[in-house]
């Protein structure tokens, strides 16, 4: 157990940050199956749709470091390469 008042707040801070990213990264998954089931679907716009909102939440997450940077373009161009495709 921890015997400092610090390290009883740091206990705090991780547990509400592992909550905070584990909640975004199910995000991002979800996002990610609905953009794939809509092109799979052949649905033009609504593949444009979900690649709009699943690009926004890759940049945000991009910006808290919570998934990499390179991962984040990757993940974009290849849903700009199948909405065009479309």
């Amino acid at each position: 157990m921890a015997n400092t008042q610090s390290a009883l707040k740091n206990i705090r801070k991780n547990r509400t940050n592992y909550l905070r990213n584990r909640s975004i990264s199910s995000k991002l998954k979800t996002l990610d199956k609905a953009f794939q089931a809509s092109v799979e679907s052949k649905d033009k716009e609504a593949a444009s749709l979900a690649a709009k909102s699943l690009i926004s939440a890759l940049d945000k997450a991009s910006k808290s470091n919570l998934v990499h940077a390179n991962k984040v373009a990757r993940k974009k161009a290849r849903c700009a390469a199948l909405v065009s495709a479309l």
